[in-house]
């Protein structure tokens, strides 16, 4: 069909996105769509989108390709490939002007199903598969392999670096490469016989990958624990943090067995959230490196015992992979929903240490930092992805692995200390930072010994209900919260290129659609300076920042602007001075939105698409 709008060209710089059925098999298909182009230097930032039912419903896969090396969403889709009749128009509607319709067109359809400025493509797959195939449950799971044939055709994709992935894939079952090799000549096949002109889209090999790897969030975050020193692990499943748990295990299976076979690990699924935390407050209070993972759901189950580990000091770490929310929310959707409950889980006065990853490689820097956290400054720790870090593929920096490091324990009598008379008052602070000196059990046979209590009590750890007793307690908990301002990561600054009135600080999953944002602005004249909030609490400069700005956006993936709600409270500015730029759709945020609103902002009269201003997105200046 030929388009009424001129087809878009692009080389390495397009957006490819599958619309499927959940339940058919194609995740690895596009998947393996993906690493091909990977395989060929371009980089290339997928995300899958999926229902949280088990089977029958829509999902999509969404595959940006982008040499410049940009990883954040773009939004609007150059390339759909539809293989699902549920969703035809809402999948027709993204595409962009000058677009191209990828389709199954064994059954024809009327021309008004389709738009006059999109380029389709029609390829009988379901009837190609049935003349190859006499599988039902074969016909299907070929025809997705039959697709990434026809792309790689269309595309340019070499075939030798699809048909080394499928090599790989299928490695330990050889019976399967034939055929999937067979589908995939099926697809490429049909392309060269039907398809004389030039696509325009390709993809062209390239060295823009580099050093790079490409890994998913939770499994970075997994083997960021055992990196970190984590032994116990105690969880219950939850979208969109199970996997978290799963990689851990088979991670240990390789770095947790002694030269004996024997576990030097516990991992235990516990019957809910509420037992799961419980078991890892009584780990860390035995001495060992503790865990739980889960999400905001799992989060408000285990506040009273947060509010334990917190008040009687026990290192706890928690790695929350964020979701919408509330209530059961959208459970494979992403937001960074869960700020304020986490920072101040339980009830009473709380503040809790969060650290804020944007992507893979800090998911395992951030794991293996929580539990040095933890220890030294007794106290639960929170590392908060969210699912499009979690569940997705990125590329990052490898991680750095070093197998002399040690692990920073924090101020634990030992037993030596005690005999020498060292005074023991498990709460009181002796160093003016708020954080006392603790012992594990069994340290010494007569010494070091206190009751671990959620009640109020003294310095010596006697159970106590005077008011300056309670006082001098809490106090000390802020010094100590004081402390840990100059342990957490710090904040990342950029300066824009000229000096800027305005600034922007962002957090965690915010930040590649952030810095492609902040090169769209520069192209219109917009400067702007620039801080990524890793950690609360915020150290002094975050403050400085905002004080040395007319404004600052705070770009963030929630409805109430929770991070600027800290922000506020923290350091008490003026909040006229912080503009709220809020996403919350389920989607990640895109640069398009992020750019826009902050140039309507610092250009009233700027003009912006309203395809650009989806659903469940809002600004706040006061």
């Amino acid at each position: 069909m030929t388009p009424a709008h001129a087809p878009l060209r692009a080389v390495n710089d397009f957006v490819v996105k599958f619309a499927n059925v959940n339940g058919s098999g194609s995740a690895s298909a596009n998947e393996l769509f993906a690493k091909a182009i990977l395989r060929m230097g371009v980089p290339v930032s997928p995300r899958n989108i999926f229902p949280s039912n088990i089977q029958g419903l829509p999902t999509w896969y969404e595959v940006r390709v982008c040499e410049d090396g940009w990883l954040g969403r773009r939004g609007g889709v150059d390339l759909m490939v539809a293989m699902n009749p549920q969703t035809w128009d809402a999948d027709l509607a993204e595409i962009e002007p000058g677009g191209y319709l990828l389709y199954d067109s064994s059954r024809p359809l009327q021309r008004s199903r389709f738009r006059d400025d999109v380029t389709v493509i029609g390829i009988p797959l379901t009837r190609l598969c049935n003349g190859a195939w006499e599988d039902p449950r074969q016909r299907q799971l070929f025809k997705n392999i039959m697709y990434v044939g026809a792309l790689g055709a269309l595309l340019g994709i070499e075939t030798e670096a699809i048909e080394a992935l499928v090599g790989e894939q299928y490695r330990s079952k050889p019976k399967l490469l034939a055929p999937n090799i067979r589908a995939l000549e099926i697809g490429r096949d049909w392309v060269r016989e039907h398809c004389a002109d030039a696509f325009g889209l390709q993809v062209r090999r390239a060295d823009a990958v580099g050093d790079r790897i490409f890994a998913e969030g939770n499994a970075a975050a997994a083997l960021g624990c055992v990196y970190g020193g984590a032994t116990v692990c105690a969880w219950y499943p939850i979208t969109p943090s199970s996997s978290l748990a799963e990689a851990f295990e088979k991670y240990c299976r390789r770095f947790r067995v002694d030269g004996e076979g024997r576990a030097r690990h516990a991992i235990i699924q516990a019957e809910d959230e509420i037992a799961s935390i419980g078991m890892v407050v009584g780990a860390g209070w035995n001495g060992a490196r503790a865990f739980t993972t889960t999400s905001g759901p799992g989060v408000s189950l285990m506040n009273e015992f947060i509010g334990l580990a917190y008040f009687a000091e026990i290192p706890v770490t928690i790695i929350n992979v964020q979701r919408g929310g509330p209530s059961t929310g959208m459970p494979t959707r992403t937001q960074q929903s869960d700020v304020l409950a986490c920072a101040h889980a339980s009830h009473g006065d709380t503040k809790h240490v969060l650290l804020f990853p944007e992507d893979p490689a800090e998911c395992f820097e951030f794991s293996a930092a929580a539990f040095d956290l933890a220890d030294r400054l007794q106290t639960p720790v929170f590392v908060m992805s969210d699912l499009d870090i979690g569940m997705n593929q990125r590329l990052c920096a490898p991680f750095a692995w070093d197998d002399a490091r040690g692990y920073d324990r924090g101020k634990v009598m030992t037993a030596a200390q005690l005999e020498a008379g060292a005074e023991f008052a498990r709460y009181k602070d002796v160093d003016g930072d708020g954080i006392p000196w603790r012992t594990w059990p069994g340290t010494h046979p007569e010494k070091g010994a206190y009751f671990t209590r959620g009640t109020s009590r003294n310095p010596q750890a006697q159970y106590s209900e005077r008011g300056p007793d309670y006082v001098y307690n809490m106090q000390r908990l802020l010094q100590k919260f004081d402390t840990a301002k100059g342990l957490v990561p710090q904040p990342v600054v950029a300066q824009g290129a000229a000096p800027a009135r305005h600034g922007v600080i962002f957090y965690g999953s915010t930040s590649p659609a952030m810095a492609e944002a902040i090169g769209q602005l520069r192209g219109e004249g917009v400067e702007l300076d620039t801080l990524r909030v890793r950690a609360y609490p915020f150290p002094d400069g975050v403050r400085d920042f905002i004080l040395g700005h007319d404004s600052v956006f705070v770009v963030e993936q929630n409805r109430d602007g929770q991070l600027r709600s800290l922000l506020i409270n923290e350091f008490e500015v003026d909040p006229a001075r912080l503009v709220a730029v809020l996403h919350y759709d389920g989607t990640p945020v895109t640069a398009r939105f992020i750019a826009g609103t902050i140039a309507q902002h610092v250009r009233p009269g700027a003009e912006r698409p309203e395809a650009e201003r989806p659903e469940g997105t809002r600004e706040v200046t006061a």
